[in-house]
């Protein structure tokens, strides 16, 4: 396939025309073609003054800036994309109109002209298939804003020629960008991973096991995100993000753990959008989020008894630990006082399964999330029962908070927050492995690069958390709640059950 020196770029919008800074920035030729040729001189505009702000900033120089611009050439007429080796389509998201666009493009563009889509959802075979030549078609999704979403997806149709995708992968690296290759597969790496934090971030709305603002705080601050699901979604607003949500989960059959939630099919109806519509999970003002006052901590009471439940040996050691740095020494009887707070430690549970398993008293049984470690600083998570007394809920909340950690209280839930979403992420991460949509590489890299998750992407964070402790939470999840969402993907259990990281590729493959 000849190397790629020109490519045309249908669509000067905010994806088209990041593609095209990118492009020319890497000495390629752009063809840049919209309806509307106002856009395309819009387009032209907005990239000069990039680079202009570039060169003034020191960061190309004034001639590179000059010769970028130059690269990009105003097209009237689609026929202008004759001599390009690649086009790419950064239009509508509507099937119909990508494959009108891509049969009239065969007609203009050589027989090795490399036609890509830059769609987000919908299936690169279905769009080739109103192709002569479906074999050359291929996905080449960016993320926006391009030039700085430094991963691109390649995605390989049923048709797609393997040339094809590899000529593209060569292409991103040579634009600065990471290239990750993927099957044609509704989402496909990035926006189907991403389903874990959404969805499960609404659940808990649903549930009210916690305001918003508490979810994204503890999302952040115990969990280690840059953001929390409803902060995400107020970024991203709802009329993007509704629509995909449903989309994924229809494109699955109604598969449980994408399962879309009413919260954001009410808040889309009635415009609160998000940041773009100054009101969404958040009131803005000014473009600054509005953000309830944290409760002061309560008073810690003299002579508090605390008895720490044996039950679960990880969160068990790791509490203890805790207790002992504060200053507080644990009674060690076989069943808790009369008078003491009973502190329990599940993965997975909620705090009334934990009580009604061991025949605990609810009324001063506080739970504590010890799945992220319980560091200083760190966020710390309690988890009261329905029956659980404000007394012993503030006593809990003064102790844990006493070496000035924030803390949480949260509503009974299966999983706390932060142990079900991150369990969520990590589930849904690993049946994409199995479903061979992607190398873990490429699924660690495509995440972390497009949605900034910690720990170098979902599958080596389940790793580094211990999958074992995922797997833990998941099957006591699905077991408290009955809700096949939670069911655990085979590729977590297999290799819990072998002793395999779950970055791991299989050693043995059938052919």
């Amino acid at each position: 396939m000849k190397k790629i020196e020109t490519i045309g770029i249908v669509g000067a919008g905010a994806m088209g025309r990041g593609i095209a800074q990118i492009a020319a920035q890497a000495g390629l030729r752009v063809l840049l073609y919209d309806l509307n040729e106002q856009a395309v001189a819009a387009a032209r505009e907005s990239l000069d003054g990039i680079w202009q702000k570039l060169a003034g900033k020191g960061k190309i120089t004034a001639d590179d800036a000059q010769a970028s611009l130059e690269r990009v050439v105003a097209c009237s007429d689609l026929s202008d994309m004759s001599g390009a080796q690649l086009v790419v389509e950064a239009v509508i998201e509507r099937l119909d109109v990508k494959r009108e666009l891509f049969q009239k493009l065969e007609g203009i563009v050589a027989e090795d002209c490399i036609l890509a889509s830059n769609t987000s959802s919908l299936s690169i075979t279905a769009i080739a298939a109103g192709c002569n030549r479906p074999g050359r078609v291929a996905g080449y999704h960016f993320f926006n804003p391009v030039p700085l979403m430094k991963v691109v997806e390649v995605i390989d149709g049923l048709r797609t020629e393997k040339a094809v995708g590899d000529a593209l992968m060569e292409l991103s690296r040579n634009m600065g960008h990471t290239p990750v290759r993927a099957k044609d597969m509704p989402g496909f790496i990035v926006n189907h991973a991403g389903r874990g934090m959404n969805i499960e971030g609404l659940r808990l709305a649903q549930e009210a096991v916690a305001p918003f603002y508490q979810v994204d705080a503890i999302m952040r601050e115990q969990a280690g995100f840059r953001m929390g699901p409803f902060e995400l979604l107020d970024l991203t607003a709802l009329d993007v993000s509704h629509p995909v949500m449903e989309s994924i989960y229809q494109q699955f059959y109604d598969e449980p753990r994408f399962r879309p939630s009413p919260i954001t099919a009410v808040r889309f109806a009635g415009g609160l959008l998000g940041r773009k519509t100054g009101e969404g999970f958040y009131r803005y003002v000014d473009g600054a989020k509005q953000v309830p006052e944290a409760p002061a901590v309560p008073a810690l009471p003299e002579g508090l008894k605390v008895w720490l439940a044996p039950y679960h040996p990880v969160g068990h050691k790791r509490a203890a630990a805790l207790l002992k740095d504060l200053g507080v020494g644990v009674i060690s009887t076989e069943s808790p006082p009369a008078d003491a707070l009973i502190v329990v430690t599940p993965f997975g549970e909620d705090t009334s399964s934990v009580v009604a398993e061991y025949q605990l008293d609810g009324e001063r049984t506080v739970a504590l999330d010890t799945f992220f470690g319980l560091e200083q600083g760190k966020r710390r998570v309690l988890m009261c029962s329905p029956a659980t007394l404000p007394q012993w809920r503030d006593a809990a909340h003064a102790l844990f908070a006493s070496d000035d950690t924030p803390v949480s209280v949260i509503d009974d839930s299966a999983g706390f927050v932060g142990q079900r979403m991150v369990a969520s992420i990590v589930n849904v991460a690993a049946d994409i492995a199995q479903q061979t949509i992607a190398s873990p590489k490429d699924i660690d890299l495509a995440v972390s690069l497009g949605l900034g998750y910690p720990r170098g992407g979902p599958l080596s964070m389940g790793d580094s958390l211990g999958a074992a402790l995922v797997l833990d939470i998941l099957r006591n999840m699905y077991r408290v709640t009955g809700d096949s969402r939670y069911r655990a993907s085979l590729w977590l259990q297999r290799r819990v059950q072998l002793g395999l990281s779950l970055t791991a590729e299989p050693r043995c493959v059938a052919g």
